[in-house]
């Protein structure tokens, strides 16, 4: 499946309009990076994929096994090392008003790591770039 979105950044320092089809969101920087912080930041956002795409996979899951389970909360962190080129994200998942029995939470830990955007950030990523004058 092929996303597609736009990003359109204009003289006000890092506020950047993205728009996927009829969907928008506002990206900035923080104030000590030049920026207003009136958005996630691009960092923030790659977190969000992460957190959004893993409460939904478990939600599906949930509701397709007919689980009690009220909230899905998840809180991811990501801490990155530039002088490695390399980044860690930090899951925590937890439930709030869920009755399950403990081979049932196992199975959930199991569920979350199909989460597409889980099995794209452990994949091979290639990134292509295209300059139109």
């Amino acid at each position: 499946m092929g996303v597609s979105v736009k990003a359109v950044l204009g003289t006000t320092k890092y506020y950047t309009e993205v728009t996927a089809g009829e969907n928008k969101l506002i990206t900035d920087e923080p104030f000590e990076k030049g920026g207003e912080n009136k958005g996630f930041n691009p960092f923030e956002v790659l977190a969000t994929s992460l957190a959004s795409c893993t409460a939904a996979t478990l939600r599906s899951y949930i509701d397709r096994k007919q689980w009690e389970v009220e909230k899905i909360n998840i809180q991811v962190n990501l801490e990155k090392n530039p002088e490695t080129k390399t980044a860690v994200f930090t899951r925590n998942i937890s439930y709030e008003n869920a009755n399950l029995d403990h081979e049932q939470f196992q199975t959930l830990h199991k569920v979350a790591d199909t989460c597409p955007v889980h099995k794209l950030l452990n994949g091979n990523i290639e990134i292509n770039t295209n300059f139109t004058e």
